[in-house]
């Protein structure tokens, strides 16, 4: 059986096409973070404005997701140990219903911000489409990593990331 060199053409064009986009999606500059305020449980509105000049990891989590739960008490100890050096993080959650979010933050209290997002309006700006996903921007509020879902041991990544733009 003949090979058809067309064929092997596209295959060749698509594995160099999903390459690129890999290796884009793991790091890299991806342009400006889409702007949002939105409002903590308590009422507070936060603006992502309010943190420009540093370091800022958006967390967009939902209440029915163990894999969230799971890595809560991780970023939150990633932005305790972050924090003096101008790195702050923001838990988006994705709930339509308010009182679950301040059940479960009452029985898993974190010290980084809680956002309520509960229209998914900022989530789509961002193009979560998997819980978790995390966002992390520069600086100069460039997102420069994003990461979907969550396994033991993705922590250690976002580490690296957030040192090395702390040290930029």
């Amino acid at each position: 059986m003949r090979s058809n060199p067309v064929r092997f053409m596209r295959f060749c064009a698509l594995v160099a096409i999903v390459a690129a986009s890999s290796a884009l999606a793991a790091s890299g500059e991806r342009g400006p973070a889409p702007p949002f305020t939105l409002t903590t449980p308590t009422g507070q509105k936060v603006s992502l404005s309010q943190f420009k000049g540093q370091v800022v990891m958006v967390n967009f989590w939902a209440t029915w997701c163990g894999p969230c739960q799971q890595e809560m008490p991780l970023l939150n100890q990633i932005y305790q140990q972050y924090a003096p050096a101008g790195f702050t993080l923001l838990g988006v959650n994705v709930d339509t219903n308010e009182a679950k979010v301040k059940a479960l933050l009452a029985r898993r209290p974190v010290s980084f911000t809680v956002l309520l997002d509960p229209k998914n309006q900022v989530a789509g700006e961002y193009h979560v489409e998997e819980m978790p996903s995390t966002v992390i921007i520069g600086r100069k509020g460039n997102i420069r990593y994003v990461h979907r879902g969550y396994k033991p041991g993705d922590e250690n990544a976002y580490q690296d990331h957030i040192r090395q733009l702390i040290q930029e």
